[in-house]
């Protein structure tokens, strides 16, 4: 099923499930961002600041597309797939975070996207957008790398499923870091009783600017209550198809990284009921390090997948 309803002063559009016990809802003028994850009504997405904030602040919440970048890069002005990236060109696209750095990207709450369908099937909905990165002058200042990107969402029963799809013009290759932050909580349940199973083995070393060095080393997360524990750490990500869940009063949350996300990120603050179940496509400020960087030739497509399934 599908259908509209108005977030915040913004027209948003919905998926939901055959019996109505799942609806994701998509903004299409505000980034494409998914604004509400809900389960029988309760929502499972943090909204932080909320919609507004997202749009005029820069804010996070939701699932947010962190484009082309996720998380940091170390620099304004750099190399990369033999092209001269210029952060500086256009500082208004550029969020940065406490120590300065450019952070999340260039398309956050951006109002290019054109929604191609919206429908329903027998067993859920789609939602399939796309954004002409070469049409907008300003971000082709800013990346060189003309482009288009796709974003397919999916609900079908308990599972929402977000494909993104990359495809590079004739005329060059694209390097992809892009990453999704979907902020998790459980709702009517207390943080300390959330559970948590994270199944990775390896973290990336990070330093003080949140930069990762280039070390890595053997690491887990003790799977069992979240408690008055943090997190803000880089990992590989675990092969398809392990799960990283979160539950609490007899609900789960299953994200899966189907494809295309070799690293993740997780970030439960001390200050917010979230935990966030990050997708990268790379590590953070790959474009700048090149380290474990995508680079798609000419006319090709990269595309990546997750997907989060709800039950209880």
């Amino acid at each position: 099923m599908i259908g509209e309803r108005e977030v915040a002063g913004f027209s948003a559009l919905t998926l939901s499930s055959p019996n109505d016990a799942v609806e994701a809802a998509f903004v299409p003028s505000a980034g494409m961002v998914c604004c509400s994850l809900r389960h029988r009504g309760e929502e499972l997405l943090g909204q932080r600041g909320g919609l507004r904030s997202y749009v005029h602040d820069r804010g996070t919440m939701g699932i947010p597309l962190l484009y082309p970048w996720a998380n940091r890069v170390a620099a304004r002005r750099f190399e990369v797939a033999g092209r001269e990236v210029d952060l500086d060109s256009h500082p208004e696209l550029v969020g940065t975070d406490p120590n300065g750095l450019p952070i999340h990207g260039l398309l956050s709450a951006h109002p290019g996207w054109s929604v191609e369908r919206h429908e329903g099937r027998p067993d859920g909905a789609v939602l399939d957008a796309v954004f002409d990165f070469s049409a907008d002058g300003r971000l082709l200042d800013a990346f060189p790398f003309p482009h288009q990107l796709r974003m397919q969402a999916a609900l079908s029963a308990g599972t929402l499923r977000i494909a993104t799809i990359v495809r590079a013009s004739r005329d060059a290759s694209v390097p992809v870091a892009f990453g999704y932050h979907p902020y998790l909580r459980i709702p009517g349940v207390p943080r300390s009783d959330w559970s948590i199973e994270i199944p990775v083995s390896e973290s990336l070393e990070l330093d003080e600017s949140m930069l990762p060095t280039g070390a890595r080393k053997p690491d887990v997360i003790e799977p069992g209550p979240l408690g008055n524990r943090t997190f803000d750490d880089e990992f590989v990500a675990p092969l398809a198809p392990a799960k990283l869940e979160l539950a609490g009063g007899g609900r789960r949350l299953a994200l899966e990284l189907e494809s295309g996300y070799p690293f993740t990120q997780v970030y439960a603050p001390a200050d917010d009921d979230v935990i966030a179940l990050e997708p990268m496509t790379a590590p953070t400020n790959a474009l700048v390090s090149e380290v474990d960087l995508p680079v798609i030739p000419p006319a090709a497509s990269y595309e990546a997948v997750f997907s989060i399934t709800v039950s209880g």
